[in-house]
Order: structure tokens, then sequence, then C-alpha cells
């Protein structure tokens, strides 16, 4: 019975990283769904954007408030889970503070840990009051609702419990440590729980053991199942944000990737010594489709974006068109692709492993057409996300599809196209009446 216990823990960590790594496996499952795109390229300044994006969270901080509160919970988190280690270890071995050996200098951490955890349940609940009572414009828009709402809030309550788990357990083992119980040895600084150990003067040394091991176990486990929980939270960009800004476009915002097909087609028209009905080379590839109407169109960076938004809203806010009341919402194109992306996921888990057409696609079931023509191509979204996400390139893939695939575009955008075409300008008049408005002046 002596060993039970470890053997419990045991179990526990085994399920729980079991678990993490299903979820990994799927996830990459369904990002791999995408088309392939070489980004094996200028390495050295994509390991520079994701030292200073994900790692040094330059774009967070343009919100002074918001940026700072989230570098709080950031840092917090990350290294008050330093102690995860240590939890392991004792769990497994059936030590307690295992570390406590390091003497001055495991004090400055656990010291640190306190004033951290502290810090990360004043930003909590900040957040929770600009989301709840304050009611930010960017947490109130249409897709907000239902379990994205549920689910920010959620995320809010988790590290507020984690926290107080945390401060919980090393007030207790304070207590303990004063009382000179066995097993507990004087280790540690605890700037914030000792003010906590208050609220247990009076109670038994086995009271106290009771509330320590409680805590220690409730915090643990809170840890693997908020592991689990990321797959399917918008938490899940505290893993993806990393990849995510290393495979970033690294072209200027304003520059737009040509399609090979239509490239090609244009090299044939300049060439005049090429056979435009010449028969394409044997073994040449031939596109399925121009532009995206489904997930599996879209490239698996696309898919990595969608699974790394934050839903901060951050890019829907700077959103010309969405402030001006029109219905895009580039958070909401990125959420959609998402959404898509695990119906068809699971869709494939069902049939063992082959899609099975279910009558679905992005464009259309989730995305409208009237979103999409929205846009103004501004890349203001792209230049507000916290985390390297383009939602312009699927907008402007969908776009594609929408011309040269369903010939279905705005109509003054088909009359500019045809005069285009007839007048080699976007104007309905001749060649040779374009400087007929001299005659008038």
């Amino acid at each position: 019975m002596t060993y039970l216990p470890n053997i419990i823990f045991a179990v526990l960590l085994l399920c729980g990283i079991g678990f993490f790594i299903k979820n990994i496996s799927r996830l990459r499952r369904n990002i791999n769904l995408g088309k392939d795109v070489d980004v094996t390229d200028n390495k050295a300044i994509r390991f520079k954007n994701m030292a200073r994006i994900a790692l040094g969270q330059s774009k967070m901080v343009v919100r002074p408030i918001a940026g700072f509160l989230h570098v709080i919970v950031y840092v917090g988190f990350i290294i008050i889970n330093i102690e995860v280690l240590e939890i392991i270890i004792d769990g497994l071995l059936g030590t307690h503070r295992i570390f406590a050996s390091l003497g001055g200098f495991y004090d400055v951490l656990i010291g640190s840990f306190e004033i951290l955890a502290f810090l990360v349940i004043v930003a909590v609940v900040v957040f929770w009051i600009r989301r709840n009572i304050i009611r930010l414009k960017r947490f109130m828009k249409p897709e907000m609702t239902g379990w994205p709402k549920t689910d920010g809030n959620l995320i809010l309550y988790i590290e507020l419990v984690l926290m107080f788990l945390f401060l919980t357990m090393n007030a207790a083992d304070y207590q303990l440590q004063s009382m000179g119980a066995e097993h507990y040895t004087q280790a540690g600084s605890f700037p914030i729980s000792q003010y906590l150990a208050t609220l247990f003067e009076g109670m038994s040394e086995s009271s106290l053991v009771l509330v320590e091991r409680t805590a220690w176990w409730l915090h643990i486990v809170g840890i693997l199942c908020f592991l689990n929980y990321l797959y399917y939270s918008k938490h899940l960009h505290i893993l993806l944000a990393f990849p995510n800004t290393y495979y970033g476009n690294l072209e200027a915002k304003g520059k737009f990737k040509n399609n090979k097909a239509v490239t090609q087609e244009v090299k044939l028209m300049m060439d005049p010594s090429a056979d435009p009905y010449a028969a394409p080379a044997e073994g040449a590839a031939v596109p399925e489709k121009f532009g995206a109407s489904d997930v599996t169109d879209l490239s698996w960076v696309q898919l990595l974006n969608a699974y790394t938004c934050t839903e901060c809203g951050r890019c829907t806010s700077e959103c010309p068109a969405n402030q001006t009341g029109k219905l895009l919402s580039p958070r909401k194109i990125m959420m959609d692709t998402r959404d898509r992306l695990e119906e068809v996921g699971k869709n494939i888990d069902k049939n063992k492993g082959q899609f099975v057409a279910d009558g679905k696609q992005l464009l259309g079931d989730y995305i409208t057409n009237e979103e999409l023509w929205a846009c103004t191509s501004c890349n203001a979204c792209v230049e507000a996300c916290p985390v390297s996400i383009d939602p312009l390139s699927i907008i402007m893939d969908m776009r594609q599809y929408l011309v040269m695939e369903q010939s279905s575009a705005p109509s003054d955008l088909n009359n500019m196209m045809g005069n285009i075409e007839n007048n080699g300008a976007p104007w309905p008049f001749n060649q040779m009446d374009r400087l007929n408005w001299k005659q008038e002046l």
C-alpha cells in the first residue's frame, strides 16, 4: 500500500500524456489535409520572427493594457509550470519538494512562482471583467456566441482555479513546515501563501496534510486535464503560436501570389513562338480547380493558421469592412475554417480513414459570398494578428474559385473585367474614344 499513490499518479500521468499525444496526432492529420507548400526558405528570418512574435510577444503589446496583462498570464503560466516538473518527480518517487536541496535558489524560485501566480489571478480577473462586465465590442460580435463565449470564460476559470490550488498547496505546506511536521522539510519562500496560511491556524496536522495533499492532487490533475482541453479550445495557440509564426508569410503584405496555371497561360500568350494549341507536356500538372472552395483546397499553412486563431478579435476590430457594418469578420473566417476542418476530420475518423462526401463545403455552408466580397484586401487583419495569422490569403483563394470556377462575382467587378478584356482598361470606352473628354473643355 506504500506505493499505491505513486502507482495511481503514474497511471494518471500516462493517461494524460497518452490522450494529449492522441489529440496532437489528430491535429497533425487534419492540418496535413491541406495542400503542400514550400516554407523551408529563410530559416534565420523565420526563427527571428518566432522569437520576436511568439516568444517575445512583440505584437501583443501593441495594445498596452491587454498586452501587458497577457504577458503576465503567459510568463506566469509557463514559469509556474516549471514546478510541475518537481510535482511529477515527487509523484513518481514519493518524495516531497525534491529540489529543496537547491537552497537559496529554490527559495527564490518558489517566491517568484507565488508572485507570478498572484499577478496571473489579477490579470485573469481583469480579463473576465473586460469580457463580461465592460463587454468590449470585439468580444460581442455574432461569432462570439455559444461555445466561443463559454470557452473564453471557461479558460479563465481554469487558470484561476489552478493558481488558487497552487497557492493553497503552498499555504498548507508552509503551515506544516512551521509545525515541524514529518516529511515537510523547511524549504521555499512563500511571500503570498504565507498570508493564506493564517486561514489554517488551529487546524490539526492531519487536517493540514489532507488540505495540502488534496490541493497537490487537484493541481496536477487539473494541469493534465487542461493539457488535453487545449485541443478543443482557442488556447491551442499556446502550442501552435511558435510554428505558426515560424511559417508565417515573409513576403510584403501587399504582394499577392500568382496562380501558376494562369501565369503559364500568360507566358504562352506573350511568347510569339509558342503554339497556343499545343497539348500540355507529358507529366505536366493540371490543377483540379482554381482557388479554394473547401478546406482541402487550402494549404497546410492556412489550416495551421485556423487552429492557431486566438479569437482575440483584433483582426475584426481593425477591419474597415466590419467597422462599416459589412458581414465580413476575419476572425469568423478563421473560426469557420477550423470548424469545417474539424468536421472533415470527424468524417474521416467515422469512416475509417476515408472522407465520405457530406454535401457540404467551406464556401456557402460556412462562409458566404457576401463576406468574401466585402473584403478590401487592405491587410489590416494580417497586420493586427498577434500570432501571424493571414485571413486574407483564405479570402483571396476563395474569391479566385468564385471568379475562375463559377464565374460568380459582383456585377460591377464583372463589368470591369469585361471592359479590361475588350477595351484594355476598366472604363467602358473604346480605346479610340478615350480622349474625347478633351473636346468638352
